[in-house]
């Protein structure tokens, strides 16, 4: 397994408390920048970053265009916007159109995080209401990266993560104390 020098965390309807209580465990010494892309309305002005950061040992905040990705933080897209990872590896925020209906998307996020990161990118995707992030997980497993798949029994909306499951073979789908497991062991290898 190759070692990660990136985190993406992709979900939609269901997620939110999942992602939530799989970050309020990871220790305070995490060293690898996850970016968890959530699909949320732009109307709802949440600062959910302050809520999970309040609860957790790592440093939790909201994408900035322009920011340096840095080590051990968590970041989470903005609502209404992609975001993109250069290949200087700095965010970059975007506000064309939604894809899949969802702004910010998944796959938009995966793809990009793909192109920089390569064989050292990991995902997990998530409950989630349409196909969104599918696409994504094909362009990191063809990049060498690897991918898994919130067990679709365990998810409160099956739809995100069977979409991944048919469209890549071999994806390995997980419990929710498995993915936990998976991310805080990596950190430490």
């Amino acid at each position: 397994m190759n070692k990660s020098e990136f985190i993406i965390l992709g979900g939609s309807a269901g997620s939110f408390q999942v992602i939530f209580e799989i970050i309020k465990k990871l220790p305070a010494n995490f060293n690898i920048p996850i970016l968890v892309v959530i699909h949320r309305g732009k109307d709802k002005n949440t600062h959910i970053e302050e809520v999970i950061a309040h609860q957790s040992s790592v440093k939790v905040q909201e994408v900035k265009d322009k920011e340096n990705i840095i080590n051990g933080i968590v970041y989470l897209a903005p609502a209404d916007y992609h975001v993109l990872i250069e290949p200087e590896k700095i965010f970059s925020l975007d506000n064309s159109e939604p894809i899949l209906f969802s702004r910010p998307s998944i796959d938009v996020s995966m793809q990009s995080a793909a192109e920089v990161y390569g064989s050292k990118l990991l995902a997990v995707l998530f409950s989630g209401a349409n196909s969104d992030g599918a696409a994504g997980m094909e362009v990191i497993k063809n990049r060498g990266g690897q991918i898994f798949v919130q067990d679709p029994k365990d998810a409160e909306v099956d739809t995100m993560p069977l979409a991944a499951l048919q469209k890549n073979a071999g994806i390995k789908k997980m419990h929710n104390k498995e993915i936990e497991s998976l991310l805080i062991n990596i950190s430490i290898k």
